[in-house]
């Protein structure tokens, strides 16, 4: 897993396989998140505001972040939002314990799970 920042998904994803095939893992799962992992939590800002005890209720319909994957610098974005209540350290930790695995709008997220369900070969991503 790794963010995607300002560099190209497809160059940083065939070098990191590239690597893992040389170090004779080729079964490893790469993933990158679009822009950067922060664009997870805007998928589930329901899980944001759980997390971290904000109201985001006038953010969540809003067009720039229907799409989380499209947002340049969500964790910059998140920290505006949450009136600075989000670090990126802390935070995270947070709402990953209740970020849903099921309904998120991020495709990159939707893209990790449905690869981690593959490699455990299991339907249902709760039991992972």
């Amino acid at each position: 897993m790794r963010d995607q920042d300002s560099a190209n998904c497809t160059t940083i994803k065939e070098n990191l396989v590239r690597l893992c095939n040389e170090a004779q893992k080729p079964e490893t799962l790469v993933r990158i998140a679009c822009r950067e992992l922060e664009s997870f939590y805007f998928g589930d800002l329901k899980a944001v505001e759980e997390a971290l005890q904000v109201n985001l209720s006038s953010h969540k319909r809003k067009k720039a972040y229907r799409i989380p994957d499209t947002i340049v610098t969500p964790a910059k974005k998140l920290e505006n939002i949450t009136g600075g209540i989000y670090q990126k350290i802390g935070g995270s930790r947070e709402i990953g314990k209740v970020i849903s695995l099921t309904d998120n709008s991020s495709y990159s997220f939707r893209m990790l799970i449905s690869g981690i369900q593959r490699l455990c070969e299991c339907e249902d991503i709760q039991n992972v």
